[in-house]
């Protein structure tokens, strides 16, 4: 670790060229590390078993990782790693974290977290439809500023793809548990990429060699070793790394129940220490490498109900004492000394790069074109409609222009399923939100767009499509049962209805915690609907409790369209009435109708909003 005294701009940041926004043209992975303090850190959440108690993760947790160098964090399952990585990282969203963390010596703002820090989740989170290459060049597209040139873009995921040793699978689709695709290292060293391409100061990993063998864990630590030696800031959680993944890490610190119990240089000093804290706990014997007889060594203590003996002597010993001196120096330096710009970098208060009208333009430009040549995306949402489509033509066929009083209970019926088709085939949509729950939530925490710019191009993503098809199904069925009034009206009602269906499916897997649940609870609402549209149950016969239900039921309106669009030109006589005045729909002017019915996709389209926003949906 370096030692103290050291000029402040020389310890706490290496800045990249202003002018050129923290990367260099000449070469895009400048050196850019901050140094990262931590003092008296401690993290609670209520406890589960005891009411009004709060459990500790964290208990006075200090430290500090250096640009330049790689910090590894080590202990027991359990043992409060992740914890403080992602308390470092801003990435808790539930407990409550007490203490100080300090990036250049400044505390830094979500916002500069999102942006200028790396972090590599222990589990993949990648598109499975994109290539390793496109996967990289999306990312630096969100991430990477709009005054770079693409050019410069592409030629930084070009070197970035030499860095981590993946031109070997650049054009390979990533895949994934349905369609095979790049290996588990390859996806690892993406998901470091991904990190990458925007040239963080800070690189957080969570057990970056989980899941990998030996050969590939050395692989990618050693591709993560060489960026620290550029000057990023690089920890990494580590369970059980190989004896040479262990040698590449500076510094290690070693926590159990959340206390440290260690920190200092890795190496055999670090046995040393531990083993005076918990002599006779367990023999150093032939075949173990250091870091696993580390790990034993705690654990066999903390099973033993020695942990707090540990932590006790740490906090007692005279290595506590020298880096508590170290952090309260580093934290008493004066942030004048940095330069403006990483000034300004910290007190950033916008989440994302790039404005969101470029985030919707990149997401549609790589997300939307892929899924529209996607059988498993176009499947579900064109061949229902298509199938159901034709059942009601050849059902109903040619009765539209057949006025006689045994009919008109057919032609109201047909209208109706019209309007609950599009209603009942949202089912099709909410697994596309539930399914990508875990990517929204990760590139949304990495600053790559915000939340009304993955929602809108979700919305461009079905309703383009939607659109199209439903242009020719319309035609197809209006024609074929030989309706009346206009086509225009009748494709637009369906199209209108449609995308209420659509951002309703949207709504409902935004406020579910799961698919099961999200499938139960959109059939159940669509159901209520049915009975309130005017068509099983006449508006003016509804008991008075439920009319006010009916009054915000859109099938109310789509229906009521396109009957007055039917009858409009001739309303016969009906039951001592006309067909209209029997349904409640005589005075009934279809353009407001179907404006009232595209005011719904907007109430939809902002609940999900908001529920997208605010909804926490990894608890960590």
């Amino acid at each position: 670790m370096t030692g103290k005294g050291s000029d402040v701009k020389a310890l706490d940041v290496e800045a990249g060229d202003p002018s050129t926004n923290g990367y260099r043209r000449e070469k895009s992975f400048a050196p850019l590390g901050m140094r990262i303090v931590f003092k008296d850190l401690d993290y609670s959440v209520p406890s589960n078993t005891q009411k009004g108690v709060r459990a500790y993760l964290l208990k006075k947790v200090s430290g500090y990782f250096e640009a330049h160098e790689m910090a590894a964090l080590m202990g027991p399952s359990g043992s409060g790693k992740t914890t403080l990585l992602d308390v470092l990282a801003g990435r808790k969203n539930a407990g409550l974290t007490e203490g100080t963390v300090a990036f250049a010596g400044q505390k830094p703002t979500p916002q500069f977290l999102r942006r200028y820090t790396g972090y590599v989740e222990q589990f993949d989170t990648l598109l499975g439809t994109l290539t390793v290459y496109e996967m990289l060049l999306y990312t630096a597209e969100l991430k990477r500023s709009i005054k770079e040139s693409l050019e410069d873009k592409k030629q930084a995921v070009e070197e970035l793809l030499e860095k981590l040793a993946l031109q070997r699978c650049r054009d390979v689709k990533i895949g994934n548990a349905m369609a095979k695709g790049i290996s588990g290292g390859q996806a690892k060293r993406t998901n470091i990429g991904i990190a990458l391409i925007t040239n963080p100061r800070v690189l957080f990993l969570d057990e970056p060699t989980s899941g990998l063998d030996s050969f590939t864990s050395n692989e990618v630590m050693t591709v993560v070793k060489a960026l620290a030696k550029e000057g990023v800031t690089i920890c990494a959680t580590i369970h059980s790394p190989t004896s040479y993944c262990f040698s590449l890490f500076d510094s290690l610190i070693m926590l159990v129940k959340g206390r440290v119990v260690y920190f200092g240089p890795r190496g055999h000093s670090a046995i040393e220490f531990v083993q005076s804290a918990c002599p006779n706990v367990k023999e150093y014997t032939p075949g173990y490498n250091d870091a696993e007889y580390l790990v034993d060594l705690v654990t066999e203590a903390d099973i033993g109900g020695k942990s707090d003996l540990m932590a006790d002597h740490y906090a007692s010993s005279v290595l506590a004492q020298e880096n508590g001196a170290t952090i309260d120096e580093f934290l008493s330096q004066s942030a004048d000394a940095l330069p403006e710009h990483i000034q300004k970098e910290l007190a950033v208060r916008s989440a994302t790069v790039t404005p969101w009208w470029w985030g919707l333009k990149t997401l549609v430009k790589y997300r939307t074109t892929k899924n529209y040549r996607d059988p498993e995306f176009l499947g579900p949402r064109i061949g229902d409609k298509i199938l159901i489509s034709l059942l009601i033509m050849t059902l109903y066929l040619g009765i539209g222009d057949n006025f006689s009083e045994s009919n008109y209970v057919n032609i109201a019926a047909v209208l109706f399923m019209w309007c609950t088709m599009p209603a009942f085939g949202a089912a099709a949509y909410v697994p596309a939100l539930v399914l990508e729950r875990g990517l929204f939530v990760r590139e949304r925490s990495d600053g790559l767009y915000l939340v009304v710019t993955y929602l809108l191009s979700k919305m461009v993503d079905e309703l383009l499509l939607a659109g199209i098809a439903s242009l020719g199904i319309s035609a197809y069925v209006f024609y074929g049962i030989q309706l009346q009034g206009q086509w225009v009206t009748f494709w637009l009602i369906y199209y209108i209805t449609l995308s209420n269906g659509i951002v309703l499916a949207y709504l409902v897997a935004a406020i579910s915690p799961n698919l099961d649940v999200a499938n139960a609870l959109l059939p159940t609402y669509v159901v209520t609907l049915l009975f309130f549209g005017g068509f099983l149950f006449r508006f003016h016969e509804m008991p008075r409790w439920w009319k006010w239900y009916s009054y915000i039921d859109f099938l109310r309106y789509s229906w009521g369209s396109v009957m007055v669009n039917q009858f409009e030109e001739e309303d016969p006589a009906w039951l001592g009435g006309t067909v209209l005045s029997n349904y409640s729909l005589h005075d009934v002017d279809k353009w407001r109708y179907m404006g009232f019915a595209a005011l719904f996709f907007i109430a939809f389209f902002i609940m999900a909003l908001l529920a997208m926003q605010y909804k926490k949906y990894q608890l960590r």
